[in-house]
């Protein structure tokens, strides 16, 4: 196994700090949307906007768990700085292992947002397309 340390767990610090940022960013720009949509007094909802919900709901969660999953990541980095500060290279490579892996998995389900996301735009370039081809 090879050696492990204290700077190199210390090395991914900015990294997810820097996609933690993002992925807050993301999710205030999802509740402006949501909040934009929302009727209000009027009650009424345009068709553009009932196709979205379902995308909508899904980068809601998919953004929570990316959140989840980065904040563990960068759990499990400190606490195998700290194992590797008390000279346990064991707990140390095996935690730091675990929060690369869950880093991993936090950009596997952004990747996953990203291209939910294109396909509610998708649904509003159409509606757009849609409106420009009716006769006036």
């Amino acid at each position: 196994m090879p050696t492990l340390n204290l700077t190199t767990p210390a090395l991914l610090f900015p990294a997810i700090s820097l996609v933690l940022l993002a992925y807050g960013n993301r999710f205030l720009a999802l509740g402006q949307i949501v909040r934009q949509l929302h009727p209000g007094e009027s009650g009424h909802v345009t068709d553009t906007a009932l196709r979205q919900l379902p995308s909508l709901r899904l980068r809601i969660e998919l953004v929570k768990y990316m959140q989840s999953l980065g904040a563990l990541a960068f759990l499990l980095c400190a606490l195998a700085m700290l194992a590797l500060y008390f000279d346990n290279e064991i707990w140390g490579h095996a935690l730091f292992g675990i929060s690369i892996a869950s880093l991993s998995g936090s950009l596997l389900l952004s990747l996953a947002e990203i291209l939910v996301s294109t396909k509610a735009l998708g649904v509003v370039l159409e509606d757009i397309e849609r409106q420009q081809k009716l006769p006036e």
